[in-house]
């Protein structure tokens, strides 16, 4: 019964350390890291069609272009 009750506390001791905070932060940074690389990599990929897009969203806000061709 002792080791049972040493167990449990020594479990809880363990949860309540800010030791894995670190490992939380570290996974969410890294995880922000990937996502803006993957952005990045995605505009380089489809920068045409990006840029189609914009310029015919553009021709849909500025009225006296004439055409609106969003896509």
């Amino acid at each position: 019964m002792q080791f049972l009750t040493f167990a449990l506390s020594w479990l809880l001791v363990r949860i309540r350390s800010e030791r894995g905070q670190d490992l939380i932060e570290y996974a969410m940074l890294s995880g922000l890291i990937a996502l803006a690389i993957i952005a990045v990599g995605g505009l380089l990929v489809f920068n045409t069609a990006v840029k189609d897009m914009v310029e015919g969203i553009g021709g849909c806000i500025d009225f006296k272009a004439g055409g609106c061709n969003p896509f």
